[in-house]
């Protein structure tokens, strides 16, 4: 069956992300593999700790909203997701999505990581891609083959922070990007009314 041709939403979504593996620290690494990886040993080690904890679903995803704002750069993220539509928009009005952006990222991924209880991640390499570092890490679940979790780590923001998590080759940049634009369609370009509806979603 012959390919339909691409939406233009989906040729922004590639082209975004194509600019955005680039927009990261270009030129000299200020960051390093062995920095970049322990980042992310330590990350790995507080969320192997959360899952292991036995907690509710709703204390987990608290611990995971921490987890997420000490290592994930979230504002990179969320102000991505919005591609052109977040360039001209107001402060006051972005400022709030990406609060709310937090919490959705937080308690979808925390959901996720919350599958692994009974298992561990264990990191495994790192090493820089074009302008980046990219960890790599293996997820140990019971009754399933081991699979590869990979973490996207760059300092852009000023701080060692993973900006894009790849779980079993589904992309998280990609994925919201996607999901987050066709929410913001379905109310118009209403960045405030997104914002809102995220508060619940997740």
């Amino acid at each position: 069956m012959p390919l339909r041709n691409p939406s233009r939403r989906t040729v922004l979504v590639t082209a975004s992300a194509a600019a955005a593996a680039l927009a990261m620290p270009g030129g000299a690494f200020a960051l390093t593999t062995d920095q970049a990886r322990a980042l992310i040993d330590k990350l790995v080690g507080e969320i192997n700790a959360v899952i292991a904890s036995g907690k509710s679903e709703g204390a987990m995803i608290k611990d995971f909203e921490k987890i997420f704002a000490k290592y994930a750069d979230v504002n990179f993220i969320a102000l991505s997701t919005l591609g052109p539509a977040g360039r001209g928009a107001n402060k006051a009005v972005l400022g709030d999505y990406v609060t709310a952006f937090r919490g959705y990222l937080s308690r979808k991924y925390g959901k996720r990581f919350r599958e692994f209880i009974g298992g561990t991640i264990e990191v495994t390499n790192a090493k820089p891609v074009k302008s980046y570092y990219e960890v790599s890490s293996v997820a140990r679940l019971r009754g399933q083959a081991p699979f590869d979790v990979r973490w996207q780590v760059s300092d852009k923001s000023g701080r060692n922070l993973f900006f894009n998590l790849i779980i079993e080759g589904v992309n998280m940049l990609s994925a919201e990007r996607t999901e987050i634009g066709a929410m913001l369609d379905k109310r118009g370009g209403d960045i405030a009314a997104l914002a809102r509806d995220l508060r619940s979603a997740g």
